[in-house]
């Protein structure tokens, strides 16, 4: 994704102390945390708001410190975290943040929001290597991701973030995120999120590598109820992940490619699209084998697309894009 240079990283942050020399590319957060003395300072503790800014832009943000810094690390073995390295007084930077807490409030936990303050935390900034705020990086298990600097439109954010939700989940992390104020702002009770026990069998499923026992765990949930998303959306997530295993993406891709009205080739190249954060794409590709298309043919797309939506969640606007397509195919 190719986004505008960021600002200059302010001078409180060029100044940092120079953490050890990670390999390029990564972040050598252990080193920080020992550094830091944060892992003493929090072990065993929950992850909650620092200060009277942490949540005031959302329920999923966080304000990182010094103190807090390796519990977020920690945390981010159960549920992705979003760190946003940035200068609050800068406008650009605050539509960034602004617009990341928002995304994160669709999303309901599924990721939580760290923001740093590199001119009050610079050794944290000096960590991740920044070099210019607005700066973005996901941290799934402990280990940074890149995924942008400087400013973005709210969709091209979406974008990312199913990329990244798409690589937690390959890797067992689905795990929510609790909320870090109340609905009216106020400190959210520390309680952590109860994972129902089935949820937990498939997420320990998944980690191991057995796939079967994971589709059966969501399975059974669904059937003891209907009504629980979450093992719907997980089901949705585990079918295709059995789909795809072992397959070639680009070797799909290039195939649906070649036979455009081949819809077992589509759906194969769709579910390559979506495991690599593609969505648009893989909404694209079936909605476009619907005109003129039989009813089972539709049949087929359309139970393939609903169980799309269900993987990157009812409140993404894509899926209500690509549903009114849908719907205009189907009546």
């Amino acid at each position: 994704m190719s986004l505008p240079s960021n600002s200059p990283v302010p001078p409180a942050a060029a100044a940092a102390t120079p953490a050890p020399a990670p390999q390029r590319g990564a972040v050598d957060l252990a080193a920080f945390a020992q550094q830091s003395g944060a892992a003493g300072a929090l072990a065993g503790g929950g992850v909650t708001g620092s200060g009277a800014g942490a949540g005031t832009t959302g329920r999923w943000v966080l304000d990182v410190t010094d103190v807090n810094f390796q519990q977020v690390v920690e945390e981010s073995k159960q549920y992705p975290v979003i760190i946003i390295l940035w200068a609050p007084s800068d406008a650009a930077n605050a539509e960034v943040a602004a617009d990341l807490a928002a995304l994160a409030d669709e999303a309901q936990g599924r990721f939580l929001v760290g923001r740093v303050d590199v001119q009050e935390y610079p050794a944290i900034a000096q960590a991740f290597q920044v070099t210019g705020v607005p700066t973005v990086v996901a941290l799934l298990a402990g280990q940074p991701a890149p995924l942008f600097a400087g400013k973005a439109s709210r969709e091209q954010m979406a974008d990312v973030l199913s990329q990244v939700l798409a690589a937690a989940a390959q890797n067992g992390i689905t795990g929510v995120a609790p909320a870090q104020t109340g609905v009216d702002g106020e400190p959210a009770e520390p309680a952590e999120p109860e994972v129902p026990p089935l949820h937990l069998e498939a997420y320990e499923a998944i980690e191991r590598g057995d796939l079967p026992a994971a589709e059966a765990a969501f399975e059974l949930a669904h059937k003891q109820d209907p009504k629980d998303e979450g093992a719907v959306a997980g089901l949705a997530q585990v079918r295709m992940m059995i789909r795809t295993t072992g397959a070639d993406p680009v070797a799909l891709r290039q195939a649906a490619d070649a036979a455009p009205a081949d819809v077992d080739a589509a759906l194969a190249a769709a579910d390559a699209d979506m495991s690599a954060g593609q969505v648009d794409d893989a909404f694209a590709r079936l909605l476009g084998l619907m005109p003129g298309a039989d009813a089972e043919t539709k049949e087929t797309l359309r139970v393939r697309l609903v169980s799309y939506f269900e993987i990157i969640g009812q409140s993404d606007p894509r899926v209500a894009k690509a549903r009114q397509r849908l719907a205009l195919y189907l009546y």
